[in-house]
């Protein structure tokens, strides 16, 4: 599964786009992921992409990439428009988190938000009904709120070690859903920016990753409150958005927004994550990886963890000595740490490619992913 390189990084042509590969030929990257690149590269109006070493397969292309283009392509989005990574300080010291307890108040992410958000929705100029009610809420798949503790940390990150951290994986829910699915046939073989149809996605577009970061400040507001504790922001960086740039629209299907200092690199429930500082490197396109990138697809998982009684109580525990809450069988073995590739192995193809260096690793301690609470909703 490996791909050639050269001078640190891989690069591929196509008659109508060029492929730039952020990573080297010990990445874990399956055929699949890079025969869709290599399709994107063919489509009408692409002019560059990069992948980056979390790339992996996706339903309507990979999913670690980002494309330059001159129309629009709604299902590179997909339907979870401004998914994205938000790290945040507590003001809860590492030395007083007490797991059991932890684990305990933190269930309370698992129902509906009890607080109504129209006033929130209002501030950012989003109509007060838009999907209030899934406001602080997840999601499932492989969305989590995570209680992470520094690691190691270089000292102009300005990171405190004896605090402890969130770390958010969300989006913008049924809302994206929504914007992707009311599209008519046709377009995604590629919208005209000047159309009726993409001026109306673009809107649509555009009040979605506004309600996706606001999602992940009131999640992290919920569990702050839940653990007794303050906190402050630290980073926000969307990974599933289109920006229109003056080469063009810059599609990004994860790959995080790096054009506004530090991006957080997330690992598996049961591996470190990351936070990156980018190189700036113009085939990059402003780009960087966010995560680990899936391994296995879901289905496969089903056949290679086991699920009885003493596997999923290993599952609900990390080598940090942390705990996962997730009361969804299924999912528990779809996200299990097996399903991922190594986020350290990611972050160090990012370095070794001139794209990013890394700045701190964080460990977790408490993962929430679904209540039997949040299952049924």
């Amino acid at each position: 599964m490996g791909n050639p390189v050269l001078g640190g990084r891989a690069s591929a042509m196509s008659s109508d786009g060029v492929i730039t590969k952020f990573y080297t030929s010990a990445a874990w990257i399956e055929r699949r992921a890079e025969q869709q690149l290599e399709d994107i590269a063919e489509w009408s109006g692409v002019q560059h992409i990069a992948a980056f070493p979390d790339l992996h397969p996706g339903k309507y292309g990979p999913v670690g990439c980002a494309v330059l283009a001159d129309r629009i392509f709604p299902q590179l989005i997909g339907n979870d428009i401004g998914c994205g990574m938000s790290l945040f300080q507590l003001d809860l010291p590492v030395r007083k988190l007490k797991l059991e307890k932890a684990l305990r108040r933190i269930r309370a992410l698992g129902a509906p938000a009890s607080v109504r958000y129209e006033a929130r929705l209002e501030e950012i100029g989003l109509p007060p009904d838009l999907f209030a009610s899934a406001l602080g809420t997840l999601g499932g798949g492989n969305h989590f709120c995570e209680v992470q503790m520094v690691n190691e940390a270089k000292a102009n990150t300005e990171l405190d070690k004896a605090l402890l951290y969130l770390l958010i994986h969300s989006g913008s829910r049924g809302f994206g859903a929504s914007v992707l699915g009311s599209l008519p046939e046709g377009a995604y073989a590629g919208l005209l920016p000047a159309s009726e149809v993409a001026l109306s996605y673009m809107h649509d577009h555009d009040r979605a990753v506004r309600w996706a970061r606001l999602n992940r400040q009131i999640i992290a507001e919920r569990a702050a409150e839940a653990l007794r504790a303050d906190l402050r922001p630290v980073v926000d960086a969307p990974h599933n958005l289109l920006t229109e740039t003056s080469a063009g629209y810059l599609h990004r299907k994860g790959a995080a927004v790096a054009e506004h200092g530090l991006v957080p690199l997330a690992g598996s429930r049961d591996s470190a994550s990351y936070l990156m500082a980018p190189a700036g490197h113009a085939a990059a396109l402003g780009s960087l990886a966010h995560g680990a990138g899936r391994r296995y697809d879901r289905s496969s998982m089903h056949g290679r963890v086991r699920a009885k009684k003493s596997d999923i109580e290993a599952m609900q525990r990390n080598a940090f000595g942390g705990r996962i809450l997730c009361e969804d069988r299924d999912l528990l073995v779809e996200e299990a740490g097996l399903a991922y590739k190594s986020a350290k192995a990611v972050a160090e193809d990012l370095k070794r490619t001139d794209a990013a260096q890394c700045v701190a690793e964080f460990h977790p301690l408490l993962t929430f992913k679904k209540t039997r609470e949040g299952r049924r909703s």
